[in-house]
């Protein structure tokens, strides 16, 4: 089964429709952050990729990350509810919903314009060198996880 192209306008454009459908007091249906403590939660995947602002995990880190998340993360299984989030994705503080959504569909656009081509075997912080596949089941799988925690 193969998971919806991210890279492809349509599907970024359906993605973004959904994330508009997300209003400041949408309520979650399981798990503990609020919807804008979710789209910053959702930007992390994006700044771990475009952004210097996380520390590159360190080599034991890194290989126990690729050794067995990497795959939970880059294939095309969903994840479960209520599923362990690593350190650097929990989000305590309050967040703006509006900055948030708004970094998020930059983000979503951003990935759509440069395109697959520039996502395969581009190096990952925590994961290593990524199939353009691998990117698109990481980026879709996350967000659909999200946006279906918030009944979007």
């Amino acid at each position: 089964m193969a998971l919806p192209n991210v890279f492809s306008k349509e599907v970024s454009d359906k993605i973004i429709e959904r994330i508009n459908n997300l209003t400041p007091t949408t309520p979650a249906k399981w798990g503990k952050m609020n919807v804008a403590q979710m789209l910053a939660h959702c930007n992390v995947t994006y700044e771990l990729s475009f952004e210097n602002k996380h520390p590159k995990p360190s080599g034991f880190n890194k290989f126990i990350l690729k050794l067995f998340v990497k795959k939970l993360v880059t294939n095309e299984v969903p994840y479960k509810k209520n599923s362990q989030t690593g350190p650097v994705f929990i989000i305590k503080d309050t967040k703006n919903f509006e900055a948030e959504k708004q970094r998020l569909v930059n983000y979503i656009n951003k990935t759509q314009q440069m395109g697959e081509s520039q996502f395969d075997n581009k190096e990952q912080l925590s994961f290593g060198v990524l199939t353009k596949t691998e990117w698109n089941n990481m980026f879709y799988k996350h967000l659909d996880h999200h946006l279906s925690q918030f009944g979007v």
